[in-house]
């Protein structure tokens, strides 16, 4: 039966694609260019009129939100983390600057490393009535929650605070990565048709976006009380009025530190509001994509007789050069991205004198973003991914810069618009392109299935290591420049530090990031052609399935 559907297999490509396709012991060459053109020209004509044949598989309105729903949770969590939790550890549970590094760093690494971990789990787990990805989800839920409200508790004790936020930051990234993994990859179980896939993306990416814009919006109004500096003032003017005149009595200074302390006791209060929100939002979200969604198992492709392993899975993963190519260069685009990002909060209350309107920027960078992604949407379906990830990404690269060379607040909400432009380019084409890369790697290797859970989880944990060394490298900038923990204002070494980590270190990783995507090899024409190669082995694995079973009868 594996010598029929591999000659089967060889017939439908022979008319289709000058490729080489590897089947394990033989090589198959096609070279006819007028055919190739015709395919090309079939596939276009196909998506123009959104053709919808037997094996495509229509996906609804209410499936797609619902979908897209499930992965907001995560970027709320994940938006709230990312600008207020170095800042957080520094002036409100008060551990040192080093010590939040490390928090930061060992807590990024270890998500880094359980993502092929549980990759691997994920490829061994057999299917259920609810699919094979969706009880990862709704199983490790409960205990992502719990997980991330202690995250944002200060516990009474001093001496061992830097051993709680760690152990919790690991313990959340674990459990989000639990998440996160089976719902990248559950893209791939949507549905068989790219197309469809990339508008299930799009929608997901704007509502990730949305949720990122949920989270920045829920933690920064919460907790914009905790950044003031009134308490500042009243510090100041008594130790100021202590040092020039002597008659100032002692009451007056613990009446200040007294203020102090309140003030402390009111940012620890709003940070646990602002978690139960968030742990709420985790909740609803999960249910309604767990009620939507239905995971699909499709004929990829034929079956092979043997289970192909993990590791060599991970091999033939591995040496995919589009897969290495496109990881690699959004692994710096993703660096630069996560600098500002963290460093953000900080810049505009030391820096830049903008510390009464970081949150309303921020939202207008995230209400940007939600704006243009059905434009970028549009975009890469017009010109191409690759295009469209080239004029999305290098948008931001002028705007920092300004931002840092003229630091007033007009400047602040025009780099804000411009900047939410390339965040959502950045968000939505990388798990645009991915899919494609999996097709591709699958006409490639037709017989290697069930690796969809290695791609993602691997693409996640070279971005996330990468981020977390960024994370932990500028944490550790600002000690060595001298940061204060707790102070109201910072040294200059600690200001110019924070521009370079705003300004020119993100657009050095863009830089980089871009020159490594013009080696990315999956054009348009390669994608089409991919669609078509794939939609024929389908054929041929149903044809081949449907005879197997009559010999059966």
């Amino acid at each position: 039966m594996r010598t029929m559907q591999l000659a089967a297999v060889y017939t439908a490509f022979i008319h289709i694609e000058p490729r080489i396709i590897q089947f394990g012991y033989k090589n198959f060459i096609c070279t006819e260019k007028k055919r190739q053109s015709a395919a090309i020209a079939a596939a276009r004509h196909s998506q123009s009129r959104h053709v919808n044949t037997d094996l495509s598989q229509k996906l609804t309105l209410c499936s797609k939100l619902c979908f897209a729903i499930g992965g907001a949770p995560k970027e709320v969590a994940a938006s709230a983390t990312a600008f207020f939790l170095q800042i957080y550890l520094l002036d409100v549970a008060q551990i040192n600057a080093f010590q939040a590094s490390m928090v930061l760093f060992i807590g990024k690494a270890w998500g880094a490393v359980t993502d092929p971990v549980i990759g691997f789990f994920i490829t061994k787990t057999g299917w259920t009535r609810i699919g094979r990805l969706m009880p990862w989800m709704i199983g490790c839920t409960p205990f992502l929650i719990i997980a991330y409200f202690y995250l944002w508790f200060v516990p009474p004790f001093l001496n061992c605070r830097f051993v709680w936020y760690l152990g919790f930051y690991c313990l959340y990234q674990t459990l989000i990565t639990c998440f996160h993994v089976p719902y990248s990859a559950l893209t791939m179980f949507l549905s068989t048709e790219q197309k469809e896939r990339d508008s299930a993306t799009a929608y997901r990416m704007t509502m990730e976006v949305m949720g990122t814009l949920v989270g920045a919006a829920i933690q920064g109004q919460i907790v914009a009380s905790a950044h003031t500096r009134k308490h500042c003032h009243n510090l100041t003017t008594a130790a100021a009025a202590a040092g020039f005149h002597g008659n100032v009595s002692r009451a007056e200074i613990v009446r200040s530190l007294v203020r102090s302390q309140d003030y402390l006791s009111q940012a620890k209060e709003v940070y646990m509001i602002a978690a139960g929100v968030i742990c709420g939002i985790f909740l609803i979200c999960t249910l309604v994509m767990f009620i939507g969604v239905k995971e699909r198992d499709d004929p990829y492709g034929p079956k092979s007789d043997k289970q192909v392993s993990f590791y060599r899975g991970f091999v033939l993963v591995m040496r995919h050069g589009p897969y290495l190519t496109l990881t690699a260069s959004f692994l710096f685009i993703t660096v630069a991205i996560q600098l500002v990002q963290s460093n953000f909060v900080l810049f505009c209350t030391y820096a830049a004198d903008l510390k009464d309107h970081f949150q309303n920027i921020v939202l207008t960078i995230l209400v940007s973003a939600v704006i243009s992604i059905p434009l970028w949407q549009w975009f890469l379906e017009r010109f191409g991914k690759k295009t469209a990830a080239f004029c999305g990404i290098t948008w931001i690269m002028p705007f920092t810069l300004m931002l840092v060379f003229i630091p007033n607040v007009v400047v602040a909400y025009v780099v804000a618009v411009s900047s939410g432009l390339s965040v959502a380019a950045s968000l939505l084409l990388p798990w645009s392109m991915l899919p494609d890369v999996v097709d591709d790697f699958r006409l490639a290797n037709p017989f290697s299935r069930g690796h969809e859970a290695i791609f993602y989880s691997f693409y996640v944990f070279f971005t996330k290591f990468a981020s977390s060394i960024s994370l932990g490298v500028s944490t550790l900038c600002l000690e060595f420049a001298g940061y204060d923990t707790g102070a109201c204002k910072q040294p200059a070494p600690v200001v110019y530090t924070l521009k370079l980590l705003i300004g020119a270190a993100p657009v050095a990783f863009i830089v980089t990031g871009l020159m490594i995507l013009l080696l990315y090899p999956i054009s348009e024409d390669v994608r089409l052609r991919n669609k078509v190669c794939l939609e024929e082995l389908r054929k041929q694995s149903i044809s081949s399935r449907t005879m197997e079973d009559l010999n059966h009868v």
